[in-house]
C-alpha cells in the first residue's frame, strides 16, 4: 500500500512540474500563427511591388490599401483580412483587427501587438511583437 501511495505522490509531483509548459502551448500556438500571417503579408507586398515593376516598370509601387474592410473589423470568415497581397481568401483568424488604413492589432490571448504598415516602403512591423 505504501509503494501504491508513493507512486501516485511522484505522479503527482511530475504532473504539477509539466503542466506549465502544457499551459504555454496555446500562446506558442497563437504566436507561430501570427509569425505565419506576418511572413505571408510581407511576401505579398514583395510580389505585388515586383509585379508592379514588371507591368509598370521601375521603381514599383507597394500596394495601398492592404484589404477593403472598414476600421475596426475582426478578421473572420466572412471578413478576410489581408486580401490585396495574401488572395482573395484572406487571413480568417479571429486574434487579427483591422484597426485603421494600416495599423492591424494581433491579440495571443495575453497580450496585444499593433502593427503598422507604410504604403511607401511596403514595411509591416510591430515595435512590440517579440
Amino acid at each position: 500500500m505504501v509503494e501504491v501511495v508513493l507512486t501516485i505522490t511522484i505522479l503527482g509531483i511530475l504532473a504539477v512540474a509539466a503542466l506549465p509548459n502544457y499551459m504555454a502551448l496555446t500562446t506558442q500556438a497563437a504566436n507561430a500563427g501570427r509569425d505565419g500571417v506576418v511572413g505571408a503579408v510581407r511576401t505579398g507586398v514583395s510580389i505585388w511591388r515586383a509585379n508592379d515593376v514588371v507591368v509598370n516598370g521601375p521603381p514599383g509601387v507597394y500596394p495601398n490599401p492592404l484589404d477593403a474592410l472598414p476600421d475596426n473589423t475582426t478578421c473572420g470568415v466572412a471578413t478576410p483580412c489581408f486580401t490585396v497581397v495574401v488572395g482573395a481568401t484572406g487571413i480568417r483568424n479571429g486574434s487579427w483587427t483591422k484597426l485603421t488604413a494600416t495599423q492591424y492589432r494581433f491579440f495571443d490571448g495575453q497580450a496585444n501587438f499593433t502593427y503598422t504598415y507604410t504604403p511607401a516602403t511596403g514595411s509591416f512591423v510591430s515595435p512590440t511583437a517579440p
